[in-house]
């Protein structure tokens, strides 16, 4: 990384925070200036006391020396305390804002970009060293101790530069401890390097080890995953493989600590050295009567709390060098670009709701693929029709339901609707046509009534008459706390359990809650039963009313009543036609419906 690269993210850094909370960063510099300072009270009204007690000076002049000191170093620990509180109190929002700014990246992202694997690589790998202190932490940390070390040093040089300026002092005893100083410096920054480094290299050899140890913790906390861990006896194989990585982390801990304390000694020698050369100096000096007994101890004072200043100062600025690679890495997550296209276009409010769907010639292949999923698809439909796509798995049946709802754009060929080409509208707009429900869908674990309505508020009535819609009603009526009442136990300890036959219910009565005119249903019902999943598509089918509902399904059997069937090979259509026409036709629909009968005949003559 160049010099010009470091800077540019040491700018985006600072902005950055300050707009996480700006009173959380005013509030950490403002902490660490009057934590800096604070020493440096006692060093010099001490100084004054003493030689005021040498010059015989009264009581008075003593006293008040004595009250700054006390009354000062008191007033700027109260305002360090409050600061600090202040900066506690804000880190919370500061850090929540932080995280905020990663989840919203996180959901205004296209799909396909969040899908890839490297973009899932790219995550993990932030999130784990996150984990162990870099980016946000050392971003916070740096910057105090930056601000810190500054105030030290300014402070320090600002009390101690009328040392050199000493007559009793030879020029070269002046340039000897000058020189002294540089040198104590540039070992301590040189030993401090290569500690830093080695610990860089410990915290880089760990993040496997990290996200290993973090894996089996989350498998041995999930309560989901309770039942699988007692009833196969898995606690003490899960504990062995959390121990066995555990003693491997602190192996290498403990190697490294060791080479990194042997890097401290070279510091601790050089100022040791210093401090000899420094007393002797100022021992000279006052024998020779150009320096009072309190300047003696202040120039002391100062003189190593400006070493020490330097010290911190270089460790802070390594630090935070380092740092910007990880940053670097951090900030390519929110500059990965959206990939998909808004639009402006309106979505037509039809009052009679006629909408048309043509796919035209469209084909769409995944990043890192070899093959389209889709290959010159095209196929149209409107409102009111009920069409049923099928398929073997990997036939492209998904994907089009996904090109259909815009979670993916087609490479080749468009999607038009009513004659308009999809990307043409607003994207916000053109979601809103569409109700979902996917095999892998998601409840959250919020209250029913929110599950339902997708949104804090809702109308109670709607949600209701939904969840009867989706033959959840019986349900409902003895539900703990009805629409209040929440899903799972992640939020709330009275939260329900629901089966997996109630969470299909409730997401068919998401979608019914929504009232779009086009509503997709992507095999949420694949773990029941043949007769139960044409039951509820049945069922499904007369509640949907006129809108255009979109089914697809591996059993055939269960979308017999639709209008249409599209037939998937491959990633392309091969037939379209009613159940009646498609079995007479005798082709790729027919060779499928004939082996899931066969499948049905022989598992009924073995019963």
């Amino acid at each position: 990384m160049t010099f010009r690269e470091h800077m540019k993210i040491a700018r985006r850094a600072w902005k950055t925070t300050l707009g996480w909370d700006r009173g959380y960063v005013l509030a950490l510099l403002g902490a660490a200036v009057f934590s800096s300072v604070t020493p440096f009270v006692p060093v010099y009204f001490s100084a004054r006391l003493v030689d005021g007690l040498f010059a015989g000076e009264g009581i008075g002049t003593l006293f008040t020396y004595a009250g700054l000191t006390v009354g000062l170093v008191f007033l700027f620990k109260l305002l360090e305390t409050r600061l600090t509180t202040l900066k506690e109190a804000a880190s919370t929002k500061a850090y929540q804002r932080e995280g905020w700014s990663y989840a919203d990246k996180s959901m205004e992202m296209d799909l396909l970009t969040l899908e890839d694997p490297g973009t899932v690589r790219l995550r993990e790998r932030i999130r784990m060293e996150t984990q162990t202190g870099y980016n946000r932490y050392y971003l916070f940390r740096c910057m105090e101790g930056i601000v810190k070390s500054v105030t030290r040093i300014v402070s320090a040089a600002a009390m101690s530069a009328s040392f050199f300026a000493l007559g009793s002092l030879s020029v070269w005893i002046r340039l000897g401890l000058a020189a002294g100083i540089l040198a104590t410096v540039a070992v301590s920054v040189f030993s401090q390097m290569k500690e830093e480094r080695i610990m860089e290299e410990f915290d880089a050899s760990c993040v496997d080890v990290n996200a290993l140890s973090f894996a089996f913790y989350r498998y041995s906390t999930d309560y989901a995953a309770g039942k699988d861990i007692r009833m196969y006896c898995m606690g003490p194989f899960l504990c062995g493989k959390d121990r066995e990585l555990g003693r491997s982390f602190f192996r290498k801990n403990k190697k490294a600590t060791n080479r990194a304390a042997l890097w401290t000694l070279p510091g601790s020698f050089a100022e040791g050295l210093l401090r000899i050369g420094l007393y002797a100096a100022l021992l000279a000096s006052a024998f020779a009567g150009g320096v009072s007994a309190g300047s003696i101890a202040k120039y002391a004072a100062c003189i190593l709390l400006l070493l020490n200043g330097t010290e911190e100062l270089v460790k802070s600025l390594q630090k935070e060098w380092i740092n910007h690679e990880y940053l670097a890495r951090y900030f390519s997550w929110f500059d990965l670009p959206n990939r998909m296209r808004k639009g402006s276009l309106t979505v037509e409010k039809r009052d009679d709701c006629d909408y048309e769907i043509e796919f035209r010639n469209v084909s769409f292949r995944y990043p890192g693929a070899e093959e389209d999923a889709l290959k010159d698809v095209s196929l149209t439909f409107k409102i009111g029709e009920k069409l049923a796509l099928v398929g073997e798995n990997g036939s492209g049946k998904t994907t089009f339901i996904k090109l259909l709802t815009r979670l993916y754009d087609p490479r080749e060929g468009e999607i038009l609707l009513n004659g308009v080409d999809i990307r043409k509208y607003d994207y916000e707009e053109y979601l809103g046509v569409f109700s979902v429900v996917f095999q892998d869908f998601k409840l959250f674990p919020f209250r029913l009534g929110e599950v339902v309505a997708a949104a804090r508020e809702y109308d109670e009535e709607r949600v209701r008459e939904s969840l009867r819609k989706a033959n959840f009603g019986e349900r409902l009526g003895d539900f703990p706390g009805g629409l209040g009442g929440y899903l799972y136990k992640s939020f709330d300890e009275s939260g329900v359990e629901i089966s997996g036959g109630e969470a299909q219910k409730i997401a068919l009565a998401r979608a019914l809650y929504k009232d779009a005119p086009f509503i997709l249903l992507d095999e949420p019902t694949a773990a029941l039963d043949p007769e139960s999943e044409y039951e509820v598509y049945s069922n499904f089918n007369a509640i949907s009313g006129d809108k255009t509902t979109v089914y697809i399904s591996h059993r055939l059997a269960s979308c017999r009543f639709c209008d249409k069937i599209a037939v998937f090979d491959h990633g392309r259509i091969v037939e379209v036609g009613d159940h009646r026409t498609l079995l007479e036709k005798g082709g790729k629909y027919q060779t499928l419906w004939n082996a899931q009968a066969q499948y049905y005949r022989e598992n009924a003559g073995e019963a």
